[in-house]
């Protein structure tokens, strides 16, 4: 279908983009988007096709990588499945409601929207301080799990992210989580938000999408073989999350991902 280039490039996302999932809880996204992205149109696929390919392989990948995470997360965290769950069944409305809403979208408006978010996990990244536990302001409750779910959810969905960029620092600045605990938490939250939106891409592409081997928007070429790297990696993310300086891996991390956001933005050719 395509040359031996293709294959490999799908394998070397899902090693960074599982590591990526493990470590910081977020379910890769992030990275396995714009990466497929500029990896399809190399091959030729036109832009629109290429973004929605992006995000609903993306999401796709990232329940199998995010639950590994958070199977990891969950031997060392006490206490991560319940937030997460009830997070989760609202972020599953969200995403669902997100996808469809990318597929009436164009390309371009895509890429800017997700330029500007990998822009603030960049900057977010860089200016990374030490774990602080920050105390509550709000209760987490229905109204806030209700609220926080639906729109986390709605921006996966949107951007065939896990979402847990968004969700870590709600949990850390507004719930009172500590970061740790918001990471495994995200682990869970993402594992059930990506299926709502991996459903609406599979439903809006069927019949519509011209790409070999698919399910409507979801590429299963890209999902297999992305998604046998990043879900073993994604355990070895989630052991290092434990043992390394967050701070350093997350700036580092940091300069990589701006440098995505100005590619995607068109302000690097």
């Amino acid at each position: 279908m395509f040359g031996i280039e293709y294959y490999i490039g799908l394998i070397l996302i899902g090693i960074v983009a599982g590591f990526a999932s493990g470590l910081l809880g977020v379910g890769g996204g992030f990275l396995i988007v714009p990466f497929q992205y500029f990896l399809l149109k190399y091959v030729g696929v036109a832009p629109d096709l290429a973004m929605l390919i992006s995000l609903g392989t993306s999401l796709a990948i990232i329940i199998p990588t995010a639950s590994s995470g958070a199977y990891k997360h969950s031997q060392k965290l006490d206490n991560i499945f319940g937030p997460g769950i009830k997070l989760g069944i609202f972020g599953i409305i969200g995403s669902f409601i997100g996808g469809f809403v990318a597929a009436g979208l164009s390309s371009r408006i895509l890429e800017i929207i997700f330029g500007l978010l990998l822009l603030f996990i960049a900057i977010r990244n860089i200016l990374s301080r030490d774990k602080k536990e920050n105390p509550a302001r709000f209760d987490f409750n229905l109204i806030t799990i209700a609220l926080t779910g639906l729109f986390v959810g709605f921006f996966s969905g949107l951007l065939g992210i896990g979402g847990g960029i968004f969700l870590i620092v709600i949990l850390t600045m507004l719930l009172g989580f500590s970061m740790i605990q918001a990471i495994g938490t995200s682990s869970v939250f993402i594992s059930l938000t990506a299926i709502g939106g991996t459903l609406s891409y599979i439903i809006s592409g069927w019949g519509i999408n011209t790409f070999p081997l698919s399910l409507g928007y979801v590429s299963i070429v890209n999902f297999i073989l992305i998604a046998c790297f990043s879900v073993p990696i994604a355990q070895v993310g989630a052991k290092y999350a434990h043992m390394l300086p967050e701070k350093r891996l997350k700036q580092v991390f940091g300069v990589v991902v701006l440098y995505i956001a100005l590619k995607m933005l068109g302000v690097l050719p």
